[in-house]
């Protein structure tokens, strides 16, 4: 039996507007460096130049490259003294500029001679050379990856600054494997993430679950449609306040808007397919608002073949990079293996046919 819908479906720029009302950056905080990784930088410190002096980049021979002019195995440079022996990342001795490998140095009783030229710089890391002064040990507005963490290790640093939405995903009973899914979104976008279980579904048991303390957004995973075992809705409104339930939003209908206190909530469908394009439409804007996050990477290509789409309801499109193009994977409803495939995607504003073959299109991809 097709499932019933609410009876007026507000627009999703309406829905996303009411959610993200009121809603401002959260305050910068601190994290340990395995914490901080996927979160978005805030007030990131500068870093001292690294390394502070130069350094051995490979194991060999200290010397001055002007005093190895003309050094080679058939015209030898004798020396009155053995140089000195570096090891990488040992400091470079005084006076040397130049490190040369262990078979360009002959040591024969107390003969030792230089058997090639030197380059100054060679086989030495210059002096901030891997990282300049005044670096700073991240981008504010931008996620926290492996090379700002090397940096930041490098430099000596123990936390970086961040901001971390706190995100509380109350699991309805029969939409486990869609809340997992959604969890695991959610780490990887920085936040931290919690669940709960409502003991049943019924409306008096999801409501006990709500509890938006401690928390700076709110997600239902499941019971978010009309049917008769669909109550999350109902026991959002007996909690707090429903602002839009049903979106002219494919897929993803049913999924719904609102606050429990000051905490925006938004309710995911149960199936895997509806929620993954709700938390595309309505939960990354919301973290990115929360997180002061600048932007999200796009990739812009032509589009292999046309995508038609239905005016007044916004889609979402899948897409697979293939030959330098987008190829349309699934609209309006997607097969799971169409999300497991999956590159990119792509929204269709509700104001819009769609997109020709060929036309540039701007499309998020599935990971940032």
């Amino acid at each position: 039996m097709t499932q019933r819908l609410p009876p007026s479906l507000t627009p999703l720029d309406t829905a996303l507007a009411a959610l993200l009302q009121g809603v401002g950056s959260l305050a910068p905080m601190h994290l340990a460096l395995t914490d901080a990784a996927g979160c978005i930088a805030a007030g990131t410190p500068l870093l001292a130049a690294h390394p502070p002096h130069d350094v051995a980049a490979a194991d060999g021979w200290a010397l001055r490259a002007n005093d190895l002019v003309g050094a080679s195995s058939y015209s030898p440079l004798p020396l009155t003294k053995l140089p000195d022996w570096v090891e990488a990342g040992d400091a470079m001795p005084a006076g040397c500029d130049c490190v040369l490998d262990a078979d360009a140095v002959e040591v024969s009783g107390p003969l030792v001679q230089v058997l090639a030229e030197g380059v100054p710089g060679q086989g030495v890391r210059r002096a901030g050379s891997d990282i300049a002064e005044c670096t700073p040990a991240g981008a504010d507005g931008y996620p926290i990856g492996a090379a700002d963490l090397l940096l930041a290790r490098l430099a000596g640093l123990e936390q970086l600054g961040v901001r971390r939405p706190r995100l509380r995903i109350v699991n309805v009973p029969g939409a486990t494997a869609t809340m997992h899914l959604v969890a695991g979104l959610a780490r990887t976008e920085g936040l931290d993430v919690e669940t709960r279980q409502a003991g049943a579904r019924d409306e008096a048991s999801i409501a006990e679950a709500l509890d938006a303390s401690a928390c700076d957004l709110l997600l239902m995973v499941g019971g978010s449609g009309v049917g008769q075992r669909d109550a999350a809705v109902a026991a959002l409104a007996r909690r707090g306040e429903v602002m839009a339930h049903g979106l002219a939003l494919q897929p993803g209908r049913t999924a719904a808007v609102g606050r429990l206190g000051r905490v925006p909530v938004v309710a995911l469908p149960g199936s895997p397919d509806p929620a993954l394009a709700a938390w595309f439409a309505l939960v990354l804007p919301l973290v990115d608002r929360l997180s002061a996050r600048r932007t999200r990477r796009q990739v812009t290509l032509p589009l292999s073949r046309k995508i038609a789409s239905s005016v007044g309801i916004a889609e979402i499109v899948l897409l697979a990079e293939e030959h330098k193009t987008w190829r349309p994977l699934a609209v309006g409803e997607w097969p799971l293996q169409a999300i497991a495939r999956a590159d990119a995607w792509l929204l269709i504003p509700g104001n819009h046919e769609g997109f020709a073959a060929g036309e540039l299109v701007d499309a998020y991809l599935m990971r940032q």
